[in-house]
């Protein structure tokens, strides 16, 4: 399966924001609001463990940053793949890369509860993929259509996922599918989900506690990126 990685990684400059630590939260798993979506505090939370995600509606909206206690992760070696999902991975083209605004857009407009994807979360996340940080998998049919995917953020040996859609049946799962084998190719530790959804449980995604999570993350940035989202 092609896949097309964006441009080499470029180290924005470093945020002027103090993000609190993982261990501040409240109960609901928020340790603050406030600062910006710049490239230098995205890549400073995701590397203390933290993620964005706005509470609130229309001018009541807030740029909230996370830290769940328990994560929901991916463990790269149990993923489950049913015998309907292995097939229907046969039936798409998996990319990387090759559609990354589609994508986000195709996430922003999934029906759900709250639609967190503001413009400018958007577009805070547009521009750490031309960054090389942010990057996208997607499921395309034989006809030539995007059918679904998946986006989030590469660091090291850590993605961490942020939203996932699709047009198509199992569209959005055959993306996972494909992620979790170029994680694993590419020496990988941690597929981070943020919380473990019912659809994600059923993928086989589990809870570990905060000090647990924050263990594995400080493992996996000391990693080499996956060729996968990295230049040649």
């Amino acid at each position: 399966m092609p896949t097309t990685p964006t441009s080499r990684a470029t180290e924005p400059e470093p945020t002027a924001w103090h993000l609190p630590p993982p261990h501040t939260a409240d109960e609901d798993g928020i340790v603050g609001v406030g600062a910006d979506l710049e490239p230098g505090t995205l890549l400073r939370a995701y590397r203390s463990g933290l993620f964005p995600m706005p509470i609130g509606e229309g001018r009541r909206t807030v740029l909230a940053w996370w830290s769940p206690d328990p994560r929901g992760v991916v463990p790269l070696d149990g993923l489950k793949v049913s015998r309907s999902l292995r097939r229907s991975c046969r039936r798409f083209e998996a990319r990387v890369d090759t559609a990354f605004e589609a994508v986000i857009d195709g996430c922003a407009g999934e029906v759900r509860t709250g639609r967190w994807i503001t413009p400018a979360v958007r577009e805070a996340y547009v521009r750490l993929h031309e960054l090389g940080w942010a990057h996208s998998v997607e499921a395309w049919t034989a006809s030539g259509e995007l059918a679904g995917g998946l986006y989030g953020v590469a660091i090291g040996g850590l993605f961490a996922g942020e939203s996932m859609f699709h047009h198509v049946p199992d569209a959005s799962k055959v993306a996972l599918v494909h992620l979790v084998a170029l994680l694993r190719e590419g020496g990988a530790a941690l597929l981070d989900v943020q919380w473990t959804t019912p659809h994600l449980a059923s993928l086989g995604a589990v809870d570990l506690p905060r000090p647990a999570y924050l263990d594995r993350l400080c493992g996996a940035l000391t990693l080499p990126l996956p060729v996968a989202f990295r230049a040649d």
